[in-house]
C-alpha cells in the first residue's frame, strides 16, 4: 500500500469516529426520549443507571426495567449502587427536601458528579439528561437546573435534549458535535409532545411518571423522618421500611408488623443479630419484628401488636411465641390493645 492511501484511511476513520455521550437513564420516558434524539445525531450513547435503597422498593426489579427499557431504544446500561453516598445526601441535603423528603437537587447533582467519572473513564464528550424545564416543580425550573449544572461541575458538558433550545448552548453544540436545530424546546407538565415522540419512535417500555421514587411518598417519607430524627437511618433500616406497619416504642425501640406473608418472609430475613421476632404460637397471624430496647416490657408490647393485627385479637389472652435464635424460643401471654393506644405509637 502506498504511503498516501495509508494517510488517507487514516483521515477517512478519524472523520467517522463516532463521538459518545454518557445518558442518565432512569426507565421514565424523559430520559429513553433524550438517548433516542442523540443517537439520532450518530451519536454513541452510554447508558447509566442509579440505584439507591432509599428510593425503590426493590433495587432489582428496578434495575431489572431499566435495562428492558432502555434495551427497546438499542442502549446498554451500567448499573451504579449509590445508596451509601445517597444516605449522606438524605441526612442533611443542602438544597432541602421537596413536598416530602425528596432531595431531589441534591440527588441530581450527587448522580450527574458521578456520571462525570464515567464520562471520563470512558473519554465520552459529554453527559445528557431527559430533564425537562418546567416539569417538576423543584429541581427542573431554570433555577435549579442552573444550579445543578454548576455543582456537578459538568458546565457546559451537560445537555438536555428536550429543552435545550431554552437553555444556554453546551460545549457539544458550540464544537458541532451536536446540532442545535435538531434538539427541542419542551416546556412544562404537558407529556404530549413527548407521548407524540414515543410513538415516533415505537418506544413502549417505560415507567410511568407516577412511578417514582418512594420519597415522595408521604406515608414513606415520614417513617424515613422518624429514622433521621432519632438517627438511625442506614441502608438496613430503610430497607425495612419497605415492609409491613411501624410502631415506635421509645427513641431507640421499633417494632414492625407484617401485613401479608410477603412482609413476614421479608421481615423474618431482614432480622439482625439482637432483633427478636414474635409470632402466634397457636395461630396464623402477622409476625413482628422488635429492633432496639428488647426490655421485657417492650417485649410485651410487641407481643400485643402482633395479637391486636391477628384474628385472634377478639380472644381476652392468647400465648405468643418470641426469640433472637430460632432455636431458642420463649412463651408469653399477652393482650390485644385498643385502637386508640396503636394510633399514638404507629408512625405514618
Amino acid at each position: 500500500m502506498r504511503k498516501g492511501s495509508r494517510t488517507g484511511w487514516r483521515n477517512s476513520r478519524k472523520r467517522t469516529m463516532k463521538h459518545k455521550a454518557v445518558a442518565l437513564i432512569s426507565g421514565g420516558l424523559d430520559s429513553l426520549l433524550a438517548a433516542k434524539i442523540m443517537m439520532e445525531q450518530n451519536i454513541d450513547v452510554i447508558g447509566v443507571a442509579f440505584v439507591m435503597s432509599a428510593a425503590s422498593r426493590d433495587p432489582e426489579i428496578f434495575t431489572k426495567r431499566i435495562k428492558e427499557s432502555a434495551k427497546d431504544i438499542g442502549v446498554s446500561v451500567k448499573i451504579i449502587d449509590i445508596s451509601k453516598k445517597f444516605l449522606l445526601v438524605l441526612k442533611d441535603p443542602h438544597y432541602g427536601y421537596g413536598a416530602n423528603i425528596n432531595p431531589c437537587i441534591d440527588c441530581k447533582i450527587l448522580m450527574l458528579k458521578e456520571a462525570k467519572r464515567v464520562m471520563e473513564e470512558k473519554k465520552a464528550d459529554f453527559v445528557i439528561t431527559g430533564e425537562v424545564l418546567g416539569e417538576r416543580p423543584m429541581s427542573q425550573r431554570k433555577d435549579a437546573l442552573n444550579i445543578i449544572k454548576k455543582k456537578s461541575s459538568l458546565g457546559g458538558h451537560l445537555l438536555r435534549p428536550l429543552s435545550a433550545k431554552l437553555l444556554d448552548v453546551t460545549e457539544p453544540e458550540k464544537k458541532g458535535i451536536v446540532k442545535r436545530e435538531k434538539l427541542l424546546a419542551i416546556e412544562g407538565r404537558s407529556r404530549k409532545k413527548q407521548l407524540a415522540l414515543a410513538k415516533k419512535y415505537g418506544i413502549n417500555k417505560y415507567f410511568t411518571p407516577a412511578g417514582g421514587c418512594l420519597l415522595t411518598y408521604p406515608s414513606f417519607a415520614k417513617k424515613v423522618k422518624d429514622l433521621i430524627k432519632r438517627d438511625e437511618l442506614s441502608e438496613d433500616n430503610i430497607t425495612l421500611l419497605k415492609y409491613g406497619r411501624h410502631f415506635r416504642l421509645d427513641d431507640s425501640t421499633r417494632v414492625i408488623i407484617g401485613r401479608d406473608e410477603e412482609d413476614n418472609k421479608k421481615i423474618v430475613s431482614l432480622k439482625k443479630k439482637k432483633d427478636i421476632i414474635l409470632r402466634l404460637k397457636d395461630e396464623a397471624g402477622p409476625y413482628g419484628l422488635l429492633r432496639g430496647k428488647t426490655t421485657k416490657e417492650n417485649i410485651g408490647k410487641a407481643a400485643e401488636l402482633v395479637i391486636s393485627h391477628s384474628k385472634a385479637k377478639k380472644q381476652p389472652e392468647i400465648k405468643v411465641e418470641f426469640w433472637k435464635n430460632s432455636k431458642k424460643k420463649e412463651l408469653m401471654e399477652a393482650k390485644p390493645i385498643g385502637r386508640e393506644k396503636i394510633d399514638k405509637i404507629r408512625v405514618s
